[in-house]
């Protein structure tokens, strides 16, 4: 399986560098050890002997094996904000979001974007986080599109915007677990944007 990986900070110091890539091994080892064997089969003892720490060490980065199902949905939104904020300053606000999301979604396979979502169905209580996980996605982009459109009256259309965004994102991330990647989830999520667009 491959990993989804947040570009480091150029200002990033040996001691943060090396808790950065610790976590990384950390979500990897328990990303493909939940695909092989089931996310309830799989204990902390074997996410941590897989990543080659001990037990005390794995919670010093995450809380519980939730925590690592959910560092893919969380590190998405890290990566859509630093998309964001590379568009064209004067990109319409959703066609800027679009093409931010569609340009950090086609770095992630598709096989493993449906295996993560088919673990996270299988737990009720990450699921419940992963909806909590779409609402703070929605807020980090507004505060992008705010920075980027700061005059008065915008805000409420700009929330708007994020909030219609993340929709078509989960629409199409829906429609590629419902297919099973028969379709590029590319395409998918141009066509909830365009179904979007439409209607506007």
């Amino acid at each position: 399986m491959a990993s989804t990986r947040i570009a480091a900070p150029t200002s990033e110091g040996l001691r943060e560098r090396k808790r950065r890539e610790t976590r990384q091994r950390i979500t990897d080892a328990g990303n493909c050890l939940f695909i092989a064997k089931g996310y309830d089969a799989t204990t902390l003892d074997e996410i941590a002997r897989e990543a080659g720490i001990s037990r005390r060490t794995f919670f010093y980065y995450f809380k519980s094996k939730d925590d690592i199902l959910l560092s893919l949905q969380n590190g998405i939104g890290d990566l859509l904000v630093a998309a964001l904020r590379d568009q064209p300053a004067e990109k319409a606000p959703l066609s800027a979001i679009r093409d931010a999301m569609l340009a950090v979604c086609g770095t992630i396979p598709a096989d493993d974007m449906i295996a993560i979502d088919r673990l996270m169905r299988s737990s009720p209580a990450v699921q419940a986080r992963k909806q909590a996980s779409y609402v703070q996605n929605e807020q980090a982009l507004f505060e992008v599109l705010r920075e980027r459109h700061p005059e008065p009256g915008r805000e409420t259309g700009l929330r708007l915007v994020a909030m219609l965004a993340i929709g078509a994102m989960r629409l199409a991330s829906d429609a590629l677990s419902r297919e099973g990647g028969r379709r590029p989830f590319e395409d998918l999520l141009t066509e909830a944007f365009g179904a979007l667009e439409s209607e506007i």
